[in-house]
């Protein structure tokens, strides 16, 4: 029998590589983008998030949830999409996924996570699940001296969320195995203009280096979201897996572990 798939941010980038690889492999995939979808919500406001889980639940059952949805702009729609179009997707088909039986949550967050320039008042906010103060913190990270990253911030954000839920009742109680992946530079329309500039690419990967392989194409990540998103997965929960051609282990090294 096949899974059916929710997959956020399908017509593009990683999300549109992990909705085709779930296809070819006989998954029946519902695409969520704000268009050219067959669910079209915009996940950066309550009523588009709402929108979207009111149409997935008239689709029937949900085996997994893979939002690959995001985006990188200035203001706060980066993280109105990039956490509360993340979190309160999840928690809204939460019930739907807890009926399958293999159910499976992954979400795209990035190596950003990691990034010092992050704001701790976006932060908090977006784990208090107050998005009125999220944005209010948004537009004082911007101007502070120096500025502090929005994106980073919902990508930290988020990872957060993951650690703390994925081990609760809820979560793993139900069954529910609940995963990040962090990617370090890839191709995707959000990437490509920097990467097609030699300037903007040395400066990317000082701040990203990627001895192994360099820029990873969208494929690479749908791999494993993928595999995180399947009946495989059984174990796997709370993790946050850099894909990122060593990034990580660069920048970090052994912090953590010594």
């Amino acid at each position: 029998m096949s899974r059916r798939v929710v997959v956020t941010g399908s017509g593009s980038g990683i999300g549109r590589a992990t909705a085709e690889r779930l296809a070819a492999a006989g998954d029946v995939v519902v695409g969520v983008d704000l268009r050219d979808a067959d669910v079209e919500a915009d996940l950066g406001t309550p009523e588009g998030r709402a929108a979207a889980v009111s149409a997935i639940e008239g689709r029937g059952q949900v085996d997994a949830v893979v939002c690959c949805a995001g985006v990188e702009a200035k203001g706060d729609v980066t993280v109105r999409v990039n956490y509360f179009g993340v979190v309160e997707l999840l928690e809204g088909l939460q019930p739907l996924l807890a009926a399958s039986d293999a159910p499976r949550a992954v979400v795209v967050a990035s190596f950003a996570a990691i990034h010092p320039a992050f704001d701790a008042g976006i932060v908090e906010a977006c784990l208090a699940g107050d998005e009125a103060a999220a944005v209010d913190a948004c537009a004082v990270a911007v101007e502070a001296e120096p500025p502090r990253s929005v994106y980073a911030s919902s990508k930290r954000a988020l990872v957060r969320w993951v650690r703390r839920t994925a081990p609760t009742e809820r979560w793993a109680g139900a069954g529910i195995p609940l995963n990040a992946v962090a990617p370090g530079v890839v191709a995707t329309p959000m990437t490509q203009y920097r990467l097609d500039d030699p300037s903007r690419r040395e400066a990317l990967l000082g701040v990203v280096p990627m001895p192994l392989h360099g820029p990873g194409e969208p494929d690479h990540v749908a791999a494993l979201l993928a595999w995180l998103a399947g009946p495989e997965n059984v174990l796997v929960t709370g993790q946050v897996v850099f894909v990122d051609g060593g990034a990580d282990a660069v920048l970090r090294g052994e912090a953590g572990w010594t």
